[in-house]
């Protein structure tokens, strides 16, 4: 840990045992508060996501502090809140029992009913532990995880800022009804949000594998959801448009608060090659920063987000890249919410 009596070094490595990007500030001294949520009993094609906090902490400690755009970030203060072993514990149970529910026969119905329960308590418990840092003038962020974690960190947003928007970055409309049966499933993440909370505004980027009930629900929604689909919006920019005449036209379609739901498949694969889901085309790494940028250059403010979906693949380089790209995208986040504050 660092030397209490030294001065703290934004250059310096970090040290070890020390927090989310090096730092040691505490939940009650830190501006911003990450919770994790190591919770991906849902994931249909590959597990891991349940990994991505622990993840990015390690990763976070090779982020320079300087942001080339934003400055000394790290000097509001940002905390990652410690995992608890029982979150573990409710995540290995929920795991085999999803794998359990997807078996045909009574067996697998009882275990999808129990699923469902675990994942509603789970909800219930992230929406209490948001809450209660937003009552206590934090700043909050949520890590996962399957993107279904989200949920309750977007429950108690929407409470506190009744006018909010949700902009949604993800490869995946997430507006399933359920899938495989679970009510809580990633696949169902916004729709969820969106028929069990007053959030009046979904704006949905980077979306390019989704479902013909999907589609649906955006036809028959147009007056919440907004879906920017990837393939139409490449090809505007490869007939000569401008990522930046896109990004305004995404944004005037949200209010003043916004808040940033970011599944790291939003991103071009080769950022995240070990995702749960990945899909081909999606954003570049700049353009997911411009957008961020463009939100807040408009006067609108940042009021929460989360970053889920972080998935790594092994100890070695290529499989740790996705943390890599997910704490530098972490980082740009926390600078944004920081924004008109």
């Amino acid at each position: 840990m660092t030397d209490a009596n030294k001065p703290f070094d934004p250059d310096a490595p970090a040290s070890e045992g020390s927090g989310i990007f090096g730092l040691d500030h505490t939940p009650e001294r830190a501006r911003i508060v990450l919770v994790p949520v190591p919770f991906d009993a849902t994931t249909s094609y590959r597990q891991g996501t349940a990994d991505g906090p622990t993840a990015m902490l390690a990763a976070s400690h090779q982020v320079d502090l300087y942001d080339t755009e934003m400055g000394a970030i790290h000097e509001a203060g940002i905390a990652l809140l410690e995992e608890t072993d029982e979150a573990r514990h409710v995540n290995g149970v929920a795991r085999a029992l999803a794998e359990a529910a997807r078996n045909a026969g009574d067996e697998g119905t009882r275990a999808l009913d129990e699923v469902n329960r675990i994942t509603t308590r789970l909800h219930e418990g992230v929406y209490a532990r948001v809450q209660a840092l937003l009552k206590a003038g934090k700043i909050v962020g949520t890590l996962g995880g399957e993107h279904s974690v989200a949920f309750g960190a977007i429950q108690a947003h929407v409470e506190k800022y009744p006018d909010m928007g949700v902009l949604h970055l993800d490869a995946h409309a997430d507006l399933r009804l359920r899938f495989e049966g679970f009510e809580w499933s990633h696949a169902s993440a916004l729709r969820n949000v969106l028929d069990k909370t007053p959030l009046k505004t979904l704006v949905q980027v980077g979306i390019r594998d989704v479902g013909q009930s999907e589609m649906a629900y955006v036809d028959e929604n147009g007056a919440r959801v907004r879906t920017f689909l990837d393939q139409q919006v490449a090809e505007r920019l490869l007939s000569g448009a401008t990522f930046a005449t896109m990004s305004a036209q995404i944004i005037e379609r949200l209010p003043q608060q916004v808040y940033v739901s970011f599944d790291i498949d939003a991103l071009d694969p080769c950022l995240c090659p070990n995702t749960g889901t990945p899909v081909p085309g999606g954003l570049s790494f700049h353009q997911a920063c411009m957008l961020l940028k463009a939100v807040t250059d408009s006067g609108r403010q940042i009021v929460g987000f989360d970053l889920t979906e972080v998935t790594p693949g092994s100890d070695d380089f290529e499989g740790s890249f996705d943390a890599n790209v997910g704490a530098r995208i972490l980082y740009k986040l926390c600078g944004r919410t920081l924004q008109h504050r």
